[in-house]
């Protein structure tokens, strides 16, 4: 590949060699980044496809980078466009939507060899964009983290933005200083590339905070030229894991696994450090219990509060310290409804693991999509938005 100028170009065609094929330039798009890890993205994006799709929109959607990646139809895809595709049906073959998988050993077969391997790379991104946006009346595309996740195999969101004709947006955790300084810092790689941002989007805001930081992020960001699309309240419910979430994080595996479950998003973990007379104040729909296996005083009570309040007093149950019930015990436990859970670790441990846990949306999650396309729909301008990438 020839060397680039010292100035980047505009568009990605310029660098003669590198597109094998006319890129699709008629579709609205917009590229949608975030400053860090874990700042909502995906979760903007759901909502976005949704809220489109609500004013009868026909939403394209494709993922070029995918970094944690699942098997779906024998090829390995990005875990989001998973997420997108399974509750969407998005009407676009899986391959279009996510192009190009990381694999462990991705970036060192790469860097063997960068002026042969980058041209298939931009190629494959664009005829996957082409397919993914065929028909559409617009594309939401997705990054993977801030602005430079990528350049150690040129292909940045920023690259990728640029390769693909789009616009830009940011989303950026709730406040005000720290925000606006990140915005500023992935802002300014999109400058670099010629990407236009169109728009902010700040997540997780405290309610009652919700009016100050509006009226300050807006002030900041217009010195940055950009401005404020939306601000997303905090939604607590959101962060809430259910209990096979829990599962694989605490690498532990079931006992009882009933079919159907009182309430699989858990709300409260109790540490069954109490007497068993004292259990019945902590009792309730959401509660997860974690007590060593032979507390068996403690799972004697439960079991008989299930006789007074129904399956409701618990959402599950995990024994920790490689301890078992006596087996009488954990057959009177699986005639309850009640999921019960193993784990090898320490209570501490588990509770530990579970208090850092991140939550990510996963396609089993429907109780939650509702609540983000909402938020989404009520607290972002749609209209602006579809404006400035039109």
């Amino acid at each position: 590949m020839p060397t680039p100028p010292a100035d980047p170009p505009r568009f990605a065609e310029d660098i003669p060699g590198l597109l094998t094929h006319p890129l699709n330039t008629t579709t609205p798009r917009v590229f949608v980044a975030a400053t860090r890890m874990n700042d909502g993205k995906t979760t903007t994006c759901l909502g976005l496809y949704g809220a489109l799709h609500a004013m009868g929109l026909n939403v394209g959607y494709i993922k070029p980078i995918a970094q944690r990646l699942t098997e779906v139809e024998g090829q390995a895809v990005d875990e989001d466009t998973k997420l997108v595709n399974t509750i969407y049906k998005v009407n676009i073959p899986i391959a279009a939507m996510s192009p190009v998988a990381i694999d462990p050993t991705f970036t060192r077969r790469y860097l063997d060899a960068p002026d042969e391997a980058h041209p298939l790379l931009v190629d494959r991104i664009s005829r996957a964009f082409d397919r993914a946006a065929y028909q559409k009346d617009i594309i939401i595309i997705e990054g993977s983290g801030h602005a430079g996740v990528g350049a150690v195999i040129d292909s940045s969101n920023a690259h990728n933005a640029q390769l693909l004709r789009s616009k830009c947006i940011i989303v950026a955790g709730g406040g005000i200083g720290r925000p606006v300084d990140e915005i500023a810092i992935n802002k300014a790689l999109f400058d670099k590339m010629g990407v236009e941002c169109v728009g902010v989007i700040l997540n997780k805001v405290l309610r009652d905070k919700i009016d100050f930081v509006r009226e300050y992020a807006t002030k900041g960001l217009a010195r940055l030229g950009v401005p404020l699309l939306g601000v997303l309240p905090l939604c607590s419910n959101l962060a809430k894991p259910n209990l096979t979430q829990i599962v694989e994080e605490v690498e532990g595996f079931w006992l009882h696994r009933p079919a159907r479950q009182p309430s699989d998003r858990i709300q409260k973990v109790i540490m069954g450090a109490m007497s068993a007379n004292s259990i019945s104040e902590y009792l309730g729909p959401g509660v997860l219990f974690i007590m060593p296996g032979d507390r068996e005083d403690l799972l004697f009570s439960i079991i008989a509060s299930v006789g007074v309040h129904g399956d409701q007093v618990a959402s599950g149950i995990i024994l920790t310290n490689n301890l078992r019930p006596h087996p009488r015990l954990l057959e009177m436990l699986r005639q309850t409804n009640i999921p019960v859970v193993a784990a090898d670790a320490e209570g501490f441990a588990v509770t530990i693991k579970i208090n850092n846990m991140t939550v990510k949306t996963q396609p089993e999650d429907s109780d939650k999509i509702p609540v983000i396309e909402n938020l989404i729909r009520e607290n972002v301008d749609l209209d602006a938005l579809l404006k400035a990438v039109r």
